[in-house]
Order: structure tokens, then sequence, then C-alpha cells
């Protein structure tokens, strides 16, 4: 079980025959869970605005929407940005979306070497732990995106809620999992205060984006997994039915 703390420390060689688990908290993987959840059919990740654009411009079609943010900006001629409120199920159900972040969705890029990647956030993250702790792998990277190549407290944070979820006896820690194992156990209670004292935390409360901590901050509140499968970030169950269509 291992930890980067930002997404600048991948290595994308050390991911063969892994599980990663890729967290953006404020606010990419937050907002993944939310589109998933509303009823979207994928989501295309994009590593670059360019990508996202080439994308956009090779999809055309009426059930495909575009969103995410460069930058903390919305893209300009992009449909929506990077909140969750942005994508009721009346607007995503049943829809493609193409989807950008400044530091999430490239650390999903960066990482998609692993053999199996799921995306988490302080939402999903007690069913994430759970996931981890019947998943058959040696190896567990968990993944920090960060904030442009600074470390963040949001998402260290909801690593350490995923180590303290699991039960750690056999696997072989580094320190940071260790570390992190202990502050999630001793801070159970006080992670939606913390969340807010982070830097991008503050960037948000003065920005008068406080609303957005109640929804980000409700630990546990969802059960969805979320896995990248070619390319594409769809339901586990979705993942599930592929392998039993194709034999796997």
């Amino acid at each position: 079980m291992r930890v980067w703390l930002k997404k600048e420390e991948i290595d994308a060689a050390r991911l063969t025959g892994a599980t990663a688990v890729v967290m953006d908290v404020l606010l990419a993987t937050t907002t993944l869970l939310a589109i998933i959840e509303a009823g979207a059919r994928r989501i295309l990740p994009a590593g670059s605005l360019e990508e996202a654009r080439q994308l956009a411009d090779e999809l055309v079609s009426p059930l495909l929407l575009t969103g995410g943010e460069e930058g903390g900006v919305m893209v300009d001629g992009f449909d929506c940005g990077p909140f969750p409120d942005e994508y009721p199920a009346e607007k995503v159900k049943g829809k493609d979306v193409i989807f950008l972040t400044t530091n999430g969705t490239r650390a999903i890029h960066r990482a998609k070497t692993a053999d199996e990647l799921l995306i988490a956030c302080l939402r999903n993250a007690p069913a994430v732990a759970r996931y981890l702790r019947k998943v058959e792998t040696e190896s567990v990277w968990l993944i920090c995106a960060g904030s442009q190549g600074w470390f963040s407290l949001e998402d260290t944070l909801c690593a350490a809620v995923i180590l303290a979820e699991m039960d750690l006896a056999g696997w072989d820690l580094d320190d940071t999992s260790l570390l992190l194992q202990q502050l999630g156990v001793s801070h159970r209670e006080d992670i939606h205060s913390l969340l807010r004292k982070g830097r991008v935390g503050r960037w948000f409360e003065r920005e008068g984006l406080t609303h957005v901590f109640r929804h980000t901050g409700e630990v546990g509140a969802s059960d969805t997994l979320v896995v990248l499968q070619d390319g594409l970030l769809v339901p586990l169950q979705s993942k599930v039915d592929w392998r039993e269509a194709h034999g796997g």
C-alpha cells in the first residue's frame, strides 16, 4: 500500500499490475462521481484542453456534453463547469461527458497504466475502502492529485479516510500510508471542518462557494464506485457486466 501526494509523483511504470485510486476532492472526482450518479452513460476524462476539444470535434452528437475547468475557470465553449450541481439527471442521463480539470483528469491520465483504476472522493471513500479490502492485487496506490504541483489537504484527507476504513494487517505500508491511517482514525469526526482549512478550501470560501463543502464533505454519502475502462469512466457494475459479456 503506497501513497503519492501529488500527481507529479506518479511513476507510470510502477503501476503495472497495480490497483490505483485517484482522488481530487475539490473538485474533479467529486463531480465525476456526481455525473455518474446522475445517469451519464460514460465520461471521457481529457488529459489536456487540446484533447478535450479534439474529442468534442470527433464525437459531435446531441448526446455529448463538455464540462470542467482549466486553471479554475470554466472553459469557453463548454456546456458546463466543474461543480457537481451543474450535472442534474435531466441534463446528463444517458449522455457521454467529456470532462477536463487542471489536476484531477490529468492525474487519471498519468495513472492509466494501472491494471485497475478507481476514482475516490470523500463521498465514496468508505465504499472504495470496502472494495479494496476484497481486491486481489499485490499493490495498491492511493494517488492524490494535489493542486498545481502542491500537496493538498483535501486529497490527503480522502486517502486518510480510505486507510482508516481498511484492515491493513498483512499490507506492506509506506510511511505516508501509516501516517495517514492514523490521521484518518484520529480525525474521523472532524473531516468536514478540516476540509475548509486547506489552501484550496480557503479559496472556495473566499469565492463564496461554501455551499460546495456541504456536498463535498459528506463522508460516506455514496456507495457508487467508478472505474476506468478502455479510457472511459463508468460505474463499476458496467465493468462487471462487460467482463461477463466477453467471458472475462
